[in-house]
């Protein structure tokens, strides 16, 4: 059947049809194989799938959802009024305010009125009404309401043109679609498929359940007119060819999704003629007597009918799959592609009587190899929903047999998620085709969970995961779920006693560590970090399954719990992990399931592992375990209290003897050292859960510490619990302080406490040992942190007496302790024989060490000017500490950002007055001074954005730099001038930020402050440092026509850029000479996703206006002028249009408003810190 309109975009030579990449193999002849119908699957292709030459401007489909001016324009609930008529539905309209302050949005290009759209993004009405009142205007006039239709789908797309009853009867769909993309014109590359904010996603439901519904109405009658599909396929098909992505992805989607209502179609008429021929020949099979003509005649008219209904709807389908399916499967877009691969899936599974052959299945085969993740995802799961059935897979042999490497290989893919996606396929595969599954299951339940662990733990031990269990479990979730919640089997197998059952001690620990995994997954119902999503929401189902897996996991371990612990106490890797459990139980079945003797039992055991151990690791999880049964809600919480209160007794009554006899002996022996130093351990760890201020353990401590700075004779291995505990003690006075309404007395002597320590903290900095210098910074920065400003504040003001403020003498001291600990390349990189994990481990530490620091500084505890010390070393020790110096670096701009470029000045200056001192004059040519330089580019990215807010702060800087060039004059008869004049140098690298009026003015202050420091005779020296600072503060205006042409090429700018610059210049003029401007600058328009014709260069003088402020300072950059010049010939490649085969587009449709950037405006501008490589604004790769 031939459709109407048929000359589509698709085969004209101009299209992008044209330049498809001719695939080998089987690629080339693919339209002819779907029409054939008979593909040999040998002939495959094994390799990746071949790339399509897209000319659309974004490939990236990304889609801000920032833009949407819609979000304040939708329906917001209220009782759903009485339906309006599709032909009186008014389009919603905005306010100006409204529409301009999203700026450049969806809704502002759309202000032609289309009732259709409208109505389905507003979502008030059902969608059934919504096309019952379309058909309505549709069978009235049917020209009209398909011109309605085709606009919605203009619309959608995101395209403000509209397609007119004139062009409709005298431009064929070409024509049509031509002129379309030339009025698209388009600010931005979103368009409604592309956005993701909730009246978008939920636009784009309603758009793929219109083109169903539509379908499912006219099923009967309408769809059969010759008109309506015929139409509407020939449309979409040469819009799914348009070199405009917005257009071929909206396009597609409508295509596949009626393709899918489609086949839907046909497979009720297909059921409707196989019930129709069973009539038939049961109503001739009866006799002569009994047998009906008119029947007979009736549903052979029928049959007649449906068949020619069904041969109508294979012509649809047809045309769609040869149309657009085809060309579309490997569109260069992977969103695209992914749509195609998705709705085929459907139609397998829907009709496979039609589409189950190996002519549609190579389709999916091939892009199972598709470079993109979401497209291979789709790949899998449209299989697994075919191997599902068995029916279905015993006719997918050949193609089993033909890509089974290839999904077997996708096991080990390079996504998680697509390799978690493939062994569920080949799970789903296993089960269809090999007939000893059901036996083998059969025989694993019969087995019992022995052999599934045994293997589970070769695979486990072999594979040298032991530290990733949870993973482990995770990852068996959802197919291994009972064998894994097999709690009991799990505890027998470890309870096992006879050797030659038992299980080695390797095995004991991966054993232990999967059950302590598997109660965590099933009483928590959270995947490990980096597996699913960050928080998610359970519904009561899940809530419930949970639960009832927590009392199961209780009544299972109750009684086993204090057994494991008792035969596996000696092993601290063992107990620390065992210690766990008691946090998945439901506790409350100690006292309503009856089994406090099993509480007994446990607290038995703890109490022997706290006295047993001194591993960290084993005390900690002691510790927690006990208070979690310490909860004053249970009904035995007596019982757990008197045995805690015991246990510290016995603890405190130990050290108490043990630091008589350390005060009153002037020598200690090494068991005299280890027992006390063990004691203080575990007393500082059970404080830090459990509040022991009733055992009064302060004034010891205090004491012992004491003793410790003055004389120096305590261990450190005594110091540093002594520490920790009187931390604690002073956190736990806070704490009850904070819960009542506090006395003066208290207050007073909590601050008393407080002021002590810090000051014993402070004298363990100078310490010989290093980890108790570390271990005095940690407790500084933490209490510091905790009685800082911040304690005051809400409504705790009656706290403020407790605020302590640390003295210049400790801040500097911590500071130094930075610099000797953390900013130390001795300490970083180690000894030689110190192994990898070691390394790792000593970075971690110094990593937590400086955010102590810097977190002091961002809560007000230390002045924002002692950052100048962390700040400095940005640059050099990016590798290790480069994400937390930049993150302190934005934090503290939000403080204050004159306080902080001010710190960033000291920051340089510091540097640059310790490389004159030790260097001298000759030091500006060294490598130290471009290290400066380079750490001064890097700080000044932190104004590329926002810099009207920064404009105040970097011109002060900017202010202070130059004062400082010129604070120490010149020696008597030098001829380098002053001693500090390199520093204009670094502070050249702050120019670019500038605005032209701030350029002007710091240049005119640099005249006024060269008259006032130099001497007559020092002023027309050219110092090369004072000549480079003025060239980067100079315009090519006031530089003249030499500069000009110095200055390295650069590309035109958008005409918008140059009336921004001048609307930038007029309010800087309207501003005050302080620099305080409160205006806004406009944001930068995207690029368009339509081509366009390139523009002819202006004239010179155009060009000298346009240049900008930044190509002066180039001219002092010798290596940043050898980089422009080494691109200047890719960018004047850009102005060569990509197909010059198409005159019909309008001079907007160039490749040059594809590729160009706004380098010229410097205030939009930001630059990559890691990577010189230079990229297209929408983030596409520039050819060179």
């Amino acid at each position: 059947m031939l459709l109407r309109k048929s000359s589509r975009v698709l085969d004209s030579p101009g299209s992008s049809s044209s330049s498809l990449v001719q695939p080998q193999g089987m690629w080339a002849s693919s339209s002819s194989s779907v029409a054939q119908g008979d593909a040999e699957m040998g002939s495959l292709p094994a390799s990746g799938v071949p790339d399509v030459l897209d000319l659309s401007s974004s490939e990236d489909g990304g889609g801000s959802d920032s833009g949407s001016d819609f979000e304040d324009t939708l329906w917001k609930g209220g009782k759903r009024g009485t339906r309006t008529p599709l032909s009186r539905t008014l389009t919603a309209k905005r306010s100006r305010k409204d529409a301009s302050r999203d700026g450049g949005s969806l809704a502002e290009r759309n202000q032609e009125p289309s009732n259709l759209f409208e109505v389905v993004r507003l979502a008030k009405s059902a969608m059934e009404s919504v096309v019952d009142d379309w058909l309505e205007s549709y069978k009235q006039n049917k020209e009209a309401g398909f011109l309605e239709l085709v606009n919605f789908f203009i619309r959608s797309c995101g395209c403000k043109g509209v397609v007119t009853p004139e062009m409709f009867r005298k431009q064929q769909n070409s024509e049509i679609i031509q002129q379309l993309t030339e009025q698209f014109d388009e600010d931005s590359a979103e368009y409604p498929l592309v956005l993701t904010t909730q009246p978008w996603r939920k636009f784009q439901a309603g758009f793929c359940e219109l083109v169903t519904v539509l379908v499912r109405r006219c099923q009967y009658s309408i769809i059969y007119d010759e008109y309506l599909m015929d139409t509407l396929i020939s449309l979409l098909t040469g819009l799914s060819d348009s070199q405009v992505r917005a257009f071929r992805h909206t396009s597609t989607l409508a295509a596949m999704k009626l393709m899918t209502a489609l086949v839907k179609v046909a497979l009720g008429v297909s059921l409707h003629k196989d019930n129709n021929q069973r009539q038939y020949e049961a109503e001739r099979n009866k006799g002569p007597s009994r047998r009906a003509t008119d029947k007979l005649e009736a549903l052979l008219e029928k049959r007649r009918e449906l068949q020619e209904q069904q041969e109508e709807i294979e012509n649809m389908m047809n045309a769609i799959f040869k149309g657009v399916f085809v060309h579309r499967y490997r569109d260069v877009v992977p969103e695209i592609r992914a749509i195609c691969i998705e709705e085929m899936g459907n139609w397998m599974q829907s009709y496979s009587a039609s589409f189950l052959t190996d002519s549609y299945l190579k389709y999916i085969g091939w892009t199972l190899h598709d470079k993109q993740r979401e497209v291979r995802l789709k790949c899998l799961k449209a299989l697994q929903g075919l191997y599902r059935s068995r029916e279905m897979a015993a006719r997918m042999e050949l193609f089993t047999s033909r890509f089974k490497g290839r999904m077997v290989s996708m096991v080990l893919d390079k996504e998680p998620e697509v390799g978690v996606e493939a062994v569920k396929l080949l799970t789903l595969i296993l089960q269809q085709f090999d007939r000893d599954w059901e036996a083998v299951k059969e025989k694993g339940r019969r087995g019992g969970s022995r052999d599934f662990f045994r293997l589970l733990l070769a695979f486990f031990i072999e594979s040298e995961l032991h530290e990733h269990a949870a993973y482990l479990v995770d990852s068996l979730w959802d197919c291994a779920a009972p064998l894994l919640k097999d709690w009991d089997g799990l505890t027998h197998l470890l309870l096992e006693e006879s050797p030659e059952e038992g299980w080695g001690d390797q095995q004991e620990n991966a054993l232990i560590e999967i059950l302590v995994s598997s109660m965590r997954q099933a009483t928590e119902g959270k995947s490990p970090v980096g597996r699913g999503p960050g928080k998610k929401v359970l519904s009561a189902r899940e809530r419930k399954a949970l639960e009832d897996d927590r009392e199961k996991l209780t009544q299972y371990l109750i009684p086993l719990l204090p057994q494991l612990l008792a035969k596996f106490s000696a092993d601290a890797e063992k107990v620390a992990l065992l210690l766990a459990a008691p946090r998945c139980f439901n506790l409350s079945l100690y006292s309503s399931g009856r089994l406090e003797k099993y509480l007994e039992q446990l607290l038995a055991q703890l109490r022997e592992v706290v006295e047993k151990h001194t591993c960290q690791e084993v005390l900690e999880a002691a510790s927690q375990a006990l208070y979690v049964l310490c909860n004053p809600e249970f009904t035995f919480y007596s019982r757990v209290d008197l045995a805690r209160s015991r246990l510290v007794d016995t603890l405190t009554d130990k050290f108490q003897h043990e630091l008589a006899e350390l005060l009153q002996a002037s020598y200690l022996d090494e068991d005299e050292v280890y027992s006390m130093a063990a004691t203080l351990k575990r007393i500082s760890i059970l404080h830090n859960a459990h509040d022991l201020t009733p055992w009064q353990l302060y004034e010891p401590c205090s004491l012992l510490l004491q003793r410790a700075v003055d004389t120096g004779e305590v261990p450190k291995q005594v110091v540093i619990p002594t520490m920790t505990c009187l931390h604690f003690s002073i956190l736990w006075d806070l704490a009850h302080v904070s819960g009542t309404v506090p006395v003066q007395k208290e207050l007073l002597a909590l601050k008393r406490k407080v002021a002590s320590f810090c000051s014993l903290c402070q004298s363990c900095l100078t310490d010989v040992d290093s980890s108790v210098q570390e271990q005095a910074f940690v407790l500084l920065s933490d209490l510091l942190l905790v009685f800082s400003p911040q304690l005051a504040r809400g409504e705790r003001e009656a706290l403020e007496l407790l605020v302590y403020r640390p003295e210049v003498a400790l801040q500097s001291q911590l500071a130094g302790f930075l610099m000797d600990h953390v900013f130390n390349h001795a300490e970083l990189v180690g000894s030689d024989e110190e192994d990898s994990e070691g390394k790792i481990e000593r970075l971690h530490q110094q990593r937590n060490l400086l955010a102590g620091f810097c977190k002091l500084i961002l809560y007000n505890v230390l002045e924002l000017s002692a950052a100048s010390d962390v700040f400095k070393h940005y640059a050099k020790f990016y590798k290790d500490y480069g994400d937390i110096i930049k993150e302190t670096l934005s934090r503290a701009r939000q403080i204050d950002r004159d306080e902080w470029a001010r710190t960033l000045l000291l920051s340089l200056q510091q540097l640059l007055t310790e490389l004159l001192l030790q260097q001298g004059p000759d030091a500006v040519y060294s490598k130290a001074f471009l290290e400066i330089r380079d750490l001064a580019r890097r700080f000044s990215l932190f104004f590329s954005l926002h810099q009207l807010h920064n404009r105040q702060a970097l011109v002060a800087l900017h202010k202070a730099g130059i004062k400082f060039a010129f604070q120490e004059p010149a020696p008597s008869g030098s001829e380098l001038g002053p001693l500090n004049l390199p520093f204009l140098e670094v502070l050249s690298e702050f120019s670019p930020r500038l605005l032209r009026p701030d350029k002007k003015l710091l240049l005119s202050y640099l005249e006024q402050t060269c008259q006032a420091r130099l001497s007559p005779q020092q002023r027309g020296k050219a110092w090369n440092p004072l000549l480079t600072y003025r060239r980067s503060l100079r315009s090519l205006d006031d530089m003249g026509s030499d500069a000009s042409r110095i200055a390295a090429p650069r590309p035109r700018r958008r005409p918008g850029a140059a009336a921004k610059r001048r609307r930038l210049d007029d309010s800087s003029q309207r501003g005050d000479s302080s620099l305080q401007l409160s205006s806004r600058l406009e944001a930068p328009m995207l690029t368009s996703t339509v081509l366009k014709r390139g523009r002819q260069p202006g004239s010179p003088a155009q060009l000298q206006e346009e240049e900008g402020s930044e190509s002066d300072f180039v001219q002092s950059q010798p290596w940043f002028s050898s980089q422009r010049s080494r691109e200047s010939p890719g960018r004047q490649q850009l102005l060569v249009p990509r197909s010059a085969s198409r005159p019909g587009l309008g001079s907007r449709m160039d490749r040059l408003s594809l590729m160009e950037e706004e380098e010229e405006e410097e205030e939009e501008m930001v630059i990559q810190e890691e990577s010189s490589d230079e990229e297209d604004p929408q983030g596409r790769d520039m050819d060179p």
